[in-house]
């Protein structure tokens, strides 16, 4: 199976169980959406698919082979992360020499036509540069790698709206030419909403849902009104939050709509992606 499959993995740190037996497959040819509260898990376990750190137990396969201390897999991955992983005292050009000399998929022109587009002065010290263009150096390296398998945890950190917007557009090029699966971890869900195909979303360490996007908002709607006839709607259904102000309240449903009562002053809106996280992890966390 072309796939990063996750089984049973669990980690912990001395009394601290960041992941508590996560099974969930990220299959080849797909967009996701990997998300998760600060402290869920998420940078654990790409840690762990990167093969940074490894799990306590369970086992990751990546397209049938397993992933850990496994050269084989070496050309399959690349995980762009928060952590500054490469020597800071280096020019840019020279790390990405040093990229194409361990990655046979690297494309070094690709590198220097993206460090181009995003001003990205490649005779600068990683050190001498600011947080953002140190995470578009990252990036510019992840992009120009023909790996099947691109994560990116928290990507767009320190990027201004401008270089946001070239980094989603590179990407989605990249994914339509390349046959690449691409994950990606972040909080700014809104940003990622309409890149996304399905989505893993985990809270303390648990799955909580692995569903396509589109799934998930056909599924989720609000129902606002009077609170009494609120509760009343939604006395059988399966509400995952609700927002109240003065006798108004605003619920949060998962399932099949049913018609409002006749002369019903109810209202049904849909819900964006954002507010299904938040209210999903809200209740998780109680």
């Amino acid at each position: 199976m072309n796939a990063i499959q996750i089984n049973n993995v669990t980690k912990r740190y001395r009394d601290v169980t960041a992941l508590d037996h996560i099974s969930c497959s990220f299959e080849h040819g797909k967009i996701y959406g990997f998300l998760g509260r600060n402290g869920a898990g998420k940078s654990t376990l790409i840690n762990i698919i990167a093969n940074r750190i490894f799990a306590d137990d369970g086992t990751i396969l990546i397209d049938g082979l397993p992933a850990k201390e496994n050269m084989d897999v070496h050309e399959k991955i690349f995980c762009m992360s928060e952590a500054d992983l490469y020597d800071s005292s280096l020019k840019i050009k020279d790390l990405f020499k040093w990229i194409d000399r361990f990655y046979d998929s690297f494309d070094a022109e690709k590198a220097f036509q993206i460090a181009d587009k995003f001003h990205l002065d490649v005779n600068k010290r990683f050190k001498a540069l600011s947080k953002g263009y140190q995470s578009i150096f990252k990036l510019t390296a992840a992009l120009s790698l023909n790996v099947p398998y691109l994560i990116f945890d928290e990507p767009v950190l320190g990027l201004d709206a401008n270089h946001r917007e070239l980094f989603y557009d590179l990407l989605l090029k990249n994914f339509e030419s390349n046959d690449q699966t691409i994950i990606i971890a972040t909080h700014l869900i809104e940003e990622v909403a309409n890149i996304i195909e399905e989505v893993v979303l985990i809270d303390e360490g648990k799955l909580l849902l692995q569903e396509s996007v589109d799934t998930l908002l056909e599924s989720g709607y609000c129902v606002s009104g009077l609170a009494s006839e609120v509760d009343h709607y939604c006395q059988d259904k399966n509400v995952i939050g609700n927002d109240e102000l003065g006798g108004l309240k605003l619920s949060y449903v998962i399932g099949e709509k049913t018609q409002l009562p006749q002369g019903s002053n109810l209202q049904i809106t849909s819900m964006n992606l954002q507010k299904l996280f938040v209210k999903l992890t809200e209740k998780g966390g109680e």
